[in-house]
């Protein structure tokens, strides 16, 4: 996932013609992408399931995550505990020892890893060029009403092929997503606390190898 910020200019967007039945969910879009840029510091709670229908399996992860403008990004599981990706401008770091246990990789500030868990850097920084956007109405979540947004990538990103949405119609934030990956695997992130702008100390964006971990370097 890209780690640079959203420089989505909003007037250069409105040049992208979308049918009339999309044209809700790409002012949904544009919505959100306004509201994002205008956030500092964003910390938030999710729940995460992952479904694999290959082996009709199906995994729950809990955790925070926060991002700070441009390029940083914490992500902390509670369940499984211990296991984190941190993305602290010059490089990812992936650390899960729920599954590879005294491994650490380390990667580029480009590296998709980190920004799976971000929605503004999945689906915000460019959308309507990115993106086929279409409709799918209005729901609930967790009480909050919020415009449905499927986005197709217009060309293959590696990360989804196909991605829905769930803007919030107050505030334009993101409060659910679900991805498809190419593998067939589903990714469903259900946000369950939402901070934006609140104050966050630099050691969050800081990672160290734990003693005796192997790094593995894939960063040059």
């Amino acid at each position: 996932m890209n780690m640079n910020p959203i420089r989505t200019v909003l007037p250069l967007l409105m040049l992208t013609p979308v049918p009339a039945a999309a044209q809700p969910a790409a002012r949904a879009v544009d919505r959100a992408v306004a509201a994002y840029e205008q956030l500092n510091t964003l910390r938030a709670e999710f729940t995460q399931t992952i479904t694999n229908p290959l082996t009709d399996t199906r995994l729950t992860a809990r955790g925070e995550f926060v991002r700070r403008a441009p390029n940083l990004l914490s992500i902390t599981f509670t369940d499984p505990a211990g296991d984190r990706i941190v993305a602290d401008g010059d490089a990812v770091w992936v650390y899960l020892p729920s599954s590879a246990p005294g491994q650490v990789m380390k990667f580029s500030p480009s590296n998709m890893a980190a920004a799976r868990m971000d929605p503004a850097s999945q689906f915000l920084t460019e959308p309507r060029t990115r993106f086929t956007i279409s409709d799918a109405g209005i729901s609930s979540v967790r009480g909050r009403a919020t415009r449905q947004v499927v986005l197709v990538p217009r060309q293959s990103n590696g990360a989804f092929t196909r991605a829905r949405v769930w803007i919030d119609e107050r505030d334009s934030m993101i409060r659910q997503f679900e991805i498809t990956e190419p593998s067939g695997l589903v990714r469903h992130v259900v946000i369950t606390r939402l901070q934006p702008n609140v104050a966050v100390r630099p050691s969050v964006f800081s990672f160290t190898p734990p003693p005796g971990a192997r790094v593995i370097d894939q960063s040059r």
